[in-house]
């Protein structure tokens, strides 16, 4: 496909966070971007103050004419009016997944996968790259700090750094240079079936990665071994191609020693979790394969300041605490916990969980309770369903059965805070991929006072 000759492009979920690292992609390549989506989210109106035309109704006739291609996501019910119309328009259609393979089909491109990690560690690596002069493209699934974007673009990419998403096998669309991946744990069962599906789906993708290039992965994930000739891994102790010789935690930051390749390089680290450090190692192994000099990636290691919702600290005083946290599965909740509780040691935890996904509920429910058991106190909000309908006899309350800990509470979304107001609190920390981080503000409001 020739993008040059594409001048009206057209998103559908234009709202969603790698739907909206695409079209700033198109906006920033001088193209016109429209598109629609079902709420008008603060990322929406960033959008249209970067020039995007975004509608919210799903009537066919707000879609605007002479649009030269639809990017859409599976994340868009196929009967939505607007889809429909669209289908039958006789325009070409291309899924989200599609379009980055196309893009980074003509740029080596480095594609970060993995049920927990990705978003981090292609930050991490797009920020290690800018910090090293060095041209690219990068597609965040969430917003970096640094740059405030989760896009960032240059005239002549010598890489594509782009988030590779297991979701609906996105992933095989690509064909990296050098792959990561960071986890392989259950999740997405509504659309692989089952856990060998979905280690399988990882399997092809590996086999994708260029024969010229290098998969790194975990090491945790055996079943991924000896699939390309240039396999690596990494992980927090050694023996692995890529660990830590030593690692201690000081003044909230900290100080490590990376082996590689018999080369000791010592670097500090900020962002709180050991699973972040973790991470950071993956984006080290990546940054080196690609011929970024170890003090480079060092340094920019040590500026690093995080991803958005990614233990995203807001209040930290002697008595409060709030954090905000995208974790939505249980191993990730248990990072979340586990950071807390090395950050702020001997402080009572309270978890505010909000479930996402139906489906993802009724399949890890005994995972989410062992996860969520960990915390002192536990608040569990509704389900949010994102592109779900309900499904019978699945609800907050599955989890809240299961659970062990005496401290636990089912709250409705509109009680949340006048609950909170009543309550002595030390530690707060919200979890989940839904809306929860619209109570950000009034809970930063509620804390303070």
């Amino acid at each position: 496909m020739d993008l040059n000759s594409l001048n009206s492009i057209y998103f559908l979920g234009i709202g969603g966070i790698g739907m909206s690292a695409l079209a700033r992609y198109f906006k920033w390549q001088g193209k016109k971007v429209s598109g629609y989506d079902k709420v008008r989210s603060p990322l929406c109106m960033e959008l249209e103050q970067e020039g995007m035309e975004i509608h919210y109704s799903d009537r066919p006739e707000d879609v605007p004419a002479g649009i030269d291609l639809v990017v859409y996501t599976p994340a868009v019910p196929k009967s939505n009016a607007v889809f429909v119309f669209l289908q039958s328009s006789g325009i070409r259609m291309l899924k989200r997944a599609e379009m980055l393979g196309v893009i980074s089909a003509t740029v080596p491109a480095i594609a970060i996968a993995g049920t927990h990690g990705k978003t981090t560690i292609t930050s991490m690596i797009a920020h290690i790259f800018k910090v090293a002069g060095i041209e690219i493209s990068a597609f965040m699934g969430g917003i970096s700090v640094n740059y405030n974007t989760n896009f960032l673009g240059s005239e002549n990419p010598r890489w594509v750094i782009v988030e590779a998403d297991e979701y609906d096998r996105s992933f095989l669309h690509l064909k990296p240079h050098i792959a990561i991946i960071s986890s392989m744990d259950a999740d997405h069962l509504d659309i692989y079936g089952t856990t060998r599906e979905m280690e399988e789906s990882f399997s092809i993708f590996a086999k994708q990665v260029h024969p010229d290039g290098a998969l790194i992965t975990h090491q945790s994930l055996g079943k991924l071994k000896e699939i390309h000739p240039a396999q690596k891994d990494y992980g927090l102790s050694l023996p692995a191609c890529f660990g830590l010789e030593s690692v201690e935690l000081t003044h909230g930051r900290y100080h490590a020693v990376l082996e590689a390749s018999g080369e000791k390089i010592p670097f500090s680290f900020g962002i709180p979790g050991r699973h972040n450090l973790e991470n950071a190692i993956a984006a080290f192994a990546a940054s080196l394969l690609a011929g970024v000099p170890p003090e480079i990636v060092a340094s920019a290691l040590a500026s690093y300041k995080g991803v958005k919702r990614r233990f995203e600290i807001h209040l930290q005083t002697p008595h409060k605490v709030y954090v905000d946290d995208y974790a939505h599965h249980p191993r990730e909740i248990e990072a979340c916990i586990r950071s807390a509780r090395e950050f702020f040691p001997g402080r009572t935890l309270t978890g505010i969980f909000q479930p996402h996904l139906f489906s993802r509920t009724r399949d890890l429910a005994e995972g989410f309770a062992q996860a969520l058991d960990t915390l002192d106190e536990v608040i569990l909000l509704d389900i949010y369903p994102a592109r779900e309908l309900p499904i019978e006899g699945v609800d907050a309350n599955l989890i809240l059965k299961k659970m062990k800990n005496p401290r636990k509470q089912y709250v409705a979304d509109h009680d949340l805070l006048s609950f909170l107001a009543l309550r002595p609190v030390d530690v707060v920390i919200t979890m989940g991929a839904g809306d929860i981080d619209r109570f950000v503000l009034p809970l930063k409001e509620l804390l303070q006072a």
